[in-house]
Protein backbone atom coordinates (compact mmCIF):
# COMPACT_ATOMS: atom_id res chain seq x y z
CA UNK A 1 0.00 0.00 0.00
CA UNK A 2 1.66 3.65 -0.72
CA UNK A 3 0.09 6.29 0.96
CA UNK A 4 -1.41 9.57 -0.57
CA UNK A 5 -1.63 13.21 0.66
CA UNK A 6 -5.17 14.47 0.22
CA UNK A 7 -6.21 17.76 -0.60
CA UNK A 8 -6.41 18.84 3.26
CA UNK A 9 -2.47 19.46 3.09
CA UNK A 10 -1.23 22.54 4.61
CA UNK A 11 2.11 22.59 2.70
CA UNK A 12 3.93 22.64 5.89
CA UNK A 13 6.98 21.02 4.51
CA UNK A 14 7.23 18.52 7.43
CA UNK A 15 6.96 15.43 5.57
CA UNK A 16 9.15 15.30 2.60
CA UNK A 17 12.20 15.64 4.55
CA UNK A 18 10.81 12.67 6.55
CA UNK A 19 10.73 10.22 3.77
CA UNK A 20 13.58 7.72 3.54
CA UNK A 21 12.89 6.84 -0.26
CA UNK A 22 12.40 10.41 -1.49
CA UNK A 23 8.59 9.47 -2.28
CA UNK A 24 7.17 12.90 -1.40
CA UNK A 25 7.73 15.81 -3.11
CA UNK A 26 5.87 19.26 -4.06
CA UNK A 27 2.95 18.44 -6.61
CA UNK A 28 1.54 21.44 -8.23
CA UNK A 29 -1.04 22.62 -5.28
CA UNK A 30 -0.02 20.44 -2.54
CA UNK A 31 2.62 17.59 -1.53
CA UNK A 32 1.92 14.56 -3.39
CA UNK A 33 3.73 10.65 -3.00
CA UNK A 34 5.14 8.87 -5.09
CA UNK A 35 3.64 5.34 -5.28
CA UNK A 36 6.59 3.53 -6.77
CA UNK A 37 8.88 4.88 -4.20
CA UNK A 38 6.86 4.23 -0.94
CA UNK A 39 7.25 1.37 0.53
CA UNK A 40 4.82 3.00 3.92
CA UNK A 41 8.67 3.28 5.58
CA UNK A 42 8.62 -0.76 5.49
CA UNK A 43 12.32 -1.77 5.86
CA UNK A 44 13.12 1.85 7.73
CA UNK A 45 10.90 2.62 10.58
CA UNK A 46 7.99 0.43 12.25
CA UNK A 47 5.70 3.31 11.32
CA UNK A 48 5.49 5.49 8.49
CA UNK A 49 7.43 8.72 8.93
CA UNK A 50 4.78 11.17 7.09
CA UNK A 51 1.78 10.25 8.91
CA UNK A 52 3.56 10.37 12.48
CA UNK A 53 4.75 14.36 11.85
CA UNK A 54 1.43 15.41 9.72
CA UNK A 55 -0.46 18.13 11.91
CA UNK A 56 -3.77 17.23 9.98
CA UNK A 57 -3.50 13.97 9.71
CA UNK A 58 -3.87 13.82 5.59
CA UNK A 59 -1.87 10.87 4.79
CA UNK A 60 -4.02 8.06 4.01
CA UNK A 61 -3.57 4.68 2.43
CA UNK A 62 -3.95 5.37 -1.52
CA UNK A 63 -6.71 2.48 -2.27
CA UNK A 64 -5.40 2.63 -6.12
CA UNK A 65 -2.00 1.39 -4.55
CA UNK A 66 -2.66 -1.43 -2.39
CA UNK A 67 0.01 -3.50 -1.27
CA UNK A 68 0.99 -6.06 0.79
CA UNK A 69 3.75 -6.26 3.54
CA UNK A 70 5.55 -8.35 1.46
CA UNK A 71 5.49 -6.62 -1.61
CA UNK A 72 6.35 -3.44 0.52
CA UNK A 73 9.28 -4.90 1.44
CA UNK A 74 10.78 -6.03 -2.20
CA UNK A 75 9.76 -3.00 -2.95
CA UNK A 76 11.87 -1.28 -0.47
CA UNK A 77 15.19 -4.18 -1.54
CA UNK A 78 14.49 -2.78 -4.87
CA UNK A 79 15.02 0.83 -4.19
CA UNK A 80 17.69 -0.02 -1.62
CA UNK A 81 19.58 -1.81 -4.67
CA UNK A 82 19.44 0.59 -6.89
CA UNK A 83 20.49 3.78 -4.92
CA UNK A 84 23.30 1.66 -4.59
CA UNK A 85 23.80 1.18 -8.03
CA UNK A 86 22.99 -2.63 -8.40
CA UNK A 87 19.96 -1.59 -10.96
Amino acid sequence: MALMITDECINCDVCEPECPNQAIYLGPEIYEIDPAKCTECVGHFDEPQCVQVCPVACIPINPAHVESRETLWQKYQRLTAQAQGGG
